[in-house]
This record gives C-alpha cells, sequence and structure tokens, in this order.
C-alpha cells in the first residue's frame, strides 16, 4: 500500500473518530420530547388521581419551565412567559458552559413536573430513559450535564415562583360545608364524594386580574314549580337522557374526562382512573403541535400558552361554582320529577355552574386557534389509550363546541350553565388574549398601543 494513501486513511479514520456524532439533534430539535413527556406527566397524573383544577396547576408550571428555555433559545422570536405573568420576574441564568438547549428543556419541564405530583419517580424514569438516547446518540457527557444544569435551573425558578400561588396554604383550608338550602349543590351517588376544591378561588391567577374578574351571568332562579324556567331546565336534562342517539351518546362518553369515576358492584366500590378535562386539551395541544410539525420551541409555546388559558379558566370557573353552589341535575330531578332516574355520566363532586368544559374548552382552543390558526383539522385520539375512539375535528372551536354541549348528553349540567359557561370562557380567553403574548413582534406591538 501507498505510504501516502495509507496515512490520508489514517488521519480520515482519526478524523471521523473524533467528530461528535449528532444523531440525537433529528428527536430533541422535534417537538416529540415535550409531546411525550406531556403524555407522560398525564399518565402519572391519571395514576395519582388529581382533580381537574389541580391537574391545571400541574400542567402549567412544567410547560411554562420548557417555554423559557425556548425564549432563551431565539430571544428575538420569543417573549419570556416570566415577567409577563401576575407576580412573575424575568428569569436571569448564566449560560457561560456550553449547553444544548433543547435538552436543557426537558430537563427544566421534569424538573418541575416531578416536584408537583406523588409519582415522581415513574416520571423521572423516562427522563433518565430520555437522557440515555441522547448520550447513545452522539450528545457528549459535558454537554449532557451542562444542559441539565441550566435546565433544572429553570425548573427551580420556576417552581420558587409556583410555590408563591396560594396552593400549598390552600391544603389546609376547611372543607365545604354543605348548604340546607334546597336549591344548593349536595353530594351525588354512587361515591357522595364531598365538594371539591371550594377554595380555588384563593389560588393566584396566572394572567387574570383576579378569580372574579369575570363573574358570568347569573344562573336560573331556582324553583321547583313545573311551569318555572328551572323545572323546565331540569326537565330538558331528564327528557334529552332518555332519548339520546347514538353519537350523542358517544360525544358524551369522548368528553367525560372524571377522574372520579367510582364503580360499585355489590359491596365493592373502586375507581376508574380517567384523563382530567385540562389533560383532554393539553392532549389536543401535543396532537396540534406533532400535526403541524412544530419546532421543539414552538411546541414548548403551544404546551404553555394552552395551559395558562386552562389554569386561569378553572379559576375563574370554580369562583362561580362555589359562589352559586347550584343544585345538579340528578339530584333535583330526582327529588322532584323522576327518583329512578340517572345521568349517562356520573356527576362530578362538584357545584353545577357554570359548566368547567365549556369554560375551559372555550378558552383553550382560542389559545390554540390564536398560535395555529383556523381551520386546522385535529384527529384528537386522546381517548384511545381509555378505551375510547378518535373524532375529528375541523377546528379547536369546534372541538370547544362538542365537549361543551357533551355535559347536556352526559346529563350533568342545565343548558345556561354550558352557554354562558362558553360566554365566561370566551371572556377569560380574550382577556389573557390580549394581555400576555410569546412573540416577540406581537409584544412589540402591543407596547405601542
Amino acid at each position: 500500500m501507498n505510504k501516502g494513501y495509507y496515512w490520508c486513511w489514517v488521519v480520515f479514520i482519526l478524523f471521523v473518530a473524533c467528530e461528535e456524532n449528532e444523531d440525537y439533534k433529528t428527536y430533541l430539535e422535534s417537538g416529540d420530547p415535550l409531546i411525550q413527556a406531556n403524555l407522560q406527566l398525564t399518565d402519572v397524573m391519571v395514576h395519582d388521581i388529581f382533580s381537574p383544577p389541580v391537574a391545571s396547576r400541574i400542567y402549567a408550571y412544567p410547560a411554562i419551565a420548557a417555554f423559557e428555555v425556548a425564549a432563551i433559545a431565539d430571544p428575538e422570536l420569543f417573549a419570556p412567559l416570566m415577567g409577563q405573568l401576575n407576580q412573575s420576574k424575568q428569569l436571569e441564568v448564566d449560560i457561560s458552559e456550553e449547553v444544548y438547549l433543547p435538552l436543557a428543556a426537558i430537563a427544566a419541564y421534569y424538573k418541575v413536573g416531578a416536584q408537583l405530583v406523588f409519582s415522581e419517580k415513574e416520571l423521572l424514569k423516562h427522563r433518565d430513559l430520555l437522557y440515555e438516547r441522547a448520550r447513545k446518540e452522539g450528545l457528549s457527557k459535558r454537554k449532557l450535564q451542562a444542559s441539565i444544569r441550566l435546565g433544572e435551573e429553570v425548573g427551580a425558578n420556576i417552581l420558587e415562583y409556583a410555590a408563591k400561588d396560594n396552593y400549598h396554604q390552600s391544603r389546609s383550608f376547611e372543607k365545604y360545608t354543605i348548604k340546607n338550602d334546597p336549591g344548593t349543590w349536595k353530594p351525588t351517588p354512587p361515591a357522595y364524594m364531598e365538594g371539591i376544591e371550594p377554595h380555588w378561588n384563593k389560588i393566584r391567577p396566572f394572567v387574570l386580574d383576579s378569580a372574579n374578574q369575570y363573574i358570568p351571568k347569573a344562573s336560573t332562579p331556582f324553583d321547583i314549580i313545573p311551569e318555572s324556567d328551572f323545572f323546565q331546565e331540569a326537565k330538558e336534562v331528564m327528557d334529552a337522557g332518555k332519548t339520546l342517539s347514538e353519537e350523542e351518546r358517544e360525544i358524551a362518553y369522548f368528553w367525560d374526562c372524571n377522574p372520579y369515576k367510582m364503580n360499585v358492584k355489590g359491596h365493592v366500590m373502586y375507581a376508574e382512573k380517567k384523563i382530567t378535562p385540562g389533560g383532554h386539551w393539553m392532549g389536543i395541544a401535543g396532537i396540534a403541535s406533532k400535526a403541524k410539525d412544530l419546532s421543539w420551541e414552538s411546541t414548548a409555546e403551544a404546551l404553555a400558552y394552552t395551559s395558562v388559558f386552562l389554569f386561569d379558566g378553572f379559576i375563574a370557573c370554580w369562583d362561580e361554582k362555589y359562589r352559586s353552589i347550584l343544585i345538579r341535575p340528578e339530584t333535583y330531578i330526582n327529588l322532584y320529577m323522576d327518583e329512578d332516574w340517572l345521568p349517562l355520566l356520573q356527576t362530578p363532586p362538584f357545584p353545577e355552574y357554570t359548566s368547567g368544559h365549556s369554560v375551559i374548552s372555550t378558552a383553550a382552543a382560542k389559545a390554540l386557534t390564536n398560535l395555529l390558526g383556523e381551520p386546522f383539522h385535529i384527529v384528537d385520539s386522546t381517548e384511545v389509550k381509555y378505551g375510547l375512539g378518535i373524532r375529528e375535528f375541523d377546528s379547536f372551536n369546534q372541538a370547544a363546541a362538542e365537549a361543551a354541549i357533551s355535559r347536556f348528553y352526559g346529563g350533568i349540567h342545565y343548558i345556561p350553565a354550558i352557554d354562558n359557561g362558553v360566554e365566561q370562557g370566551e371572556m377569560v380567553a380574550n382577556h389573557i388574549l390580549n394581555k400576555i403574548h410569546t412573540r416577540r413582534e406581537t409584544l412589540a406591538s402591543f407596547d405601542k398601543e
């Protein structure tokens, strides 16, 4: 062999051996790792059984943490949420080390998420598998460690912000006391659970000025006279429950999203674990991000932005629920119409007015429409792992409208709770749309006004 050719070959082999394999970039620079992290967080929450309002909090802070890293990665495009959210300050982090920001975003997400659930080990197991994959696909140990340090620093800052939202203090607040007034909410079968999160209006909103900033129209006055509006609204629920079409039943089950569903067999009662309403919409945000083939930064934006609308939507809705503390259709119908009537869906353990699905679905749909536009074809497979099929929509707003009316089909809401809940969700969403912005260009244009 020619000596010159031999040494050229040796140099080439050494160059290839020393060059960093960058296969890890293909996966980590897509939105898939964050979408999977969101799904894994959902799985853990389903296992741990968190209430819908609490679940909205658990979704929000990790997503915000990941988006703050995205804002670091592209500061000319993205405007960080910290500094815009109530009582928040823009983060100051040192990036003197060589970091890989897509991985830092993942580290930030898992750092926060693990602190907010009970089964943190299960969540961190998925995180560690991702780290291992990144190393196998060529990410150097030095970059990996630097990226984790940065991500966990961002996560620690978000956790410090979260610790001041009054959630932990609210764990020691008094339980809801049942009122004697016949028009007020009472626990419903089969578990007769106590009222969930009666003090959620004490939690700090992200954007709303206060929990009661957008109080909806008053509910129909309670009455038991057959000619009254309230009696007729209850009768409408009862009659609809007896004549549901197959598609209406399918719609009701698809949007059930009740983490509290209790099953009774003989003397045994056991829970059927399900996704929460907010979890369903965070799933849609991930599906839409995947369908649009968004980058990791834009996926982080979609998840964080949607979670903020959900969080404040729950605060506004729960404020009204425990102000009006309205009786549920099941209780009313059994007392004054038909003692054997049962709703298609199990009644959730909190007051009726307004419909949580109507408020938060409307808000989330407006968030996603603002980011991704309309029309937007969605193949919603969120409920497949819970034994249901898929449903398709041509816009987020269409999906939200179906989620809202599903509560009437399910027999757990009167029509005013749905219609006025949609209006409340619109008010909350419009307020957020005008107050916070994830894009520098949009933020700058609003600052000029």
